[in-house]
């Protein structure tokens, strides 16, 4: 009977021993395993951070980018305005000049305009009224020293001021508001270079 009580005990230790063993690996395995998920749960959240992180600056930048071009735009709408402003002025200047100096200017256009043809020159009811004395023997003159010939039309036109041309059927504008969107490119390339350019140069 003390046998078996001896190897049964022997079976239990070694029963116990096996179970501790076990238990042991267990415990390092569930370690490990925390260890690898502690590890990955980092990386991940680094990960995110990283990501949260880029995806915050490409907002910036695109928000500073945003802003940047809403000021370049306002910027250059309150430049076009400005010109547009200087251009009208100019405008309403050159159709308000007094009877000497308007009439001078139509003179200098027709020179530009007149074609070695027969034509007729259309004035508005208001530079008709107003013409100076022989001003209709001007305009004959001027065609003439071109190599060709203009007469005063009996009507008007429509115009601002300034005048029409016909050739044969065809009309010129000659118009003041004809000769300004002409010009347009022009006078605001000048009006730029005399307000900004001087303005950056200050």
């Amino acid at each position: 009977m003390a046998g078996l009580d001896k190897i049964i005990d022997e079976i239990i230790s070694e029963a116990n021993g096996e179970a501790q063993s076990i238990t042991d690996a267990a415990r390092k395995e569930a370690d490990e395993i925390m260890r690898v998920a502690k590890a990955e749960a980092d990386e991940i959240a680094g990960d995110i951070t990283k990501k949260a992180q880029n995806e915050q600056k490409t907002i910036d930048e695109r928000a500073k980018s945003s802003a940047d071009m809403q000021k370049r735009q306002a910027a250059l709408k309150a430049k076009q305005e400005a010109i547009s402003q200087v251009i009208d002025e100019a405008y309403d200047k050159v159709i308000g000049y007094d009877i000497d100096t308007y009439f001078s200017m139509v003179e200098k256009m027709l020179k530009a305009n007149v074609q070695a043809k027969d034509g007729v020159v259309y004035l508005n009811d208001k530079d008709k009224g107003r013409m100076p004395a022989g001003f209709p023997q001007k305009i004959a003159q001027i065609a003439t020293e071109a190599g060709g010939s203009l007469k005063l039309s009996e009507e008007t036109k429509a115009i601002d001021g300034g005048f029409i041309l016909v050739y044969g059927g065809i009309e010129q504008n000659c118009s003041i508001r004809a000769m300004f969107n002409e010009k347009h490119d022009d006078l605001v390339d000048a009006v730029n270079s005399v307000i900004f350019e001087e303005q950056a140069a200050v």
